[in-house]
């Protein structure tokens, strides 16, 4: 039997967009978005308002960060969390000069603008396209590109899924503090 490994990566990734993930994003307010569960949590933050050890961006809202390894792996926020699923779709992102989004809605559609984006160029690469060699970065130049498209339907079903949770957390904690 031939199978179509293009069609099936993206089935994968769009059944779980299209029918989970994508319709638990409806309705997301600021307030969740930039909801703190603890103390010290990576965010996004107006520029010059982040206490994390670096924070990228160049727009008015900054993205924090630091190097590996880290005492303890930070907490992020819904913020933070979609702004990285953003970056990792688009791969032509700059972390330095992207303008991160400082309301929910405005992060919802570059979510959706840059999933859209990149599925239809995973669904251009065709079965052939999946075999090729990614070229970069370079400890992944000879790896095929299938390899990174995996990986990134793994980064968005995981904090996908963290997104989701910290939704529930906050309709059940945040709103009563």
């Amino acid at each position: 039997m031939d199978v179509d490994w293009n069609a099936e990566v993206v089935d994968q990734i769009d059944v779980h967009w299209r029918e989970r993930l994508r319709p638990r994003l409806e309705g997301l307010s600021d307030d969740e978005y930039f909801w703190q569960p603890v103390a010290d949590c990576w965010t996004l933050s107006r520029r010059g308002e982040s206490s994390a050890p670096i924070s990228f961006g160049g727009g008015e809202f900054t993205m924090d960060y630091a190097e590996p390894p880290h005492e303890r792996e930070p907490v992020t926020t819904i913020a933070w969390r979609l702004a990285h699923l953003i970056g990792g779709m688009a791969s032509t992102n700059d972390i330095d000069t992207y303008c991160y989004a400082g309301t929910a809605s405005e992060a919802l559609r570059q979510l959706d603008d840059e999933y859209a984006t990149w599925l239809d160029g995973v669904r251009r690469l065709g079965t052939a396209g999946l075999a090729a060699p990614q070229g970069e970065p370079p400890a992944f130049a000879h790896a095929p590109m299938a390899k990174k498209i995996l990986y990134t339907n793994v980064e968005l079903i995981h904090h996908g899924a963290e997104i989701c949770l910290l939704r529930d957390l906050y309709l059940r904690l945040g709103s009563a503090q």
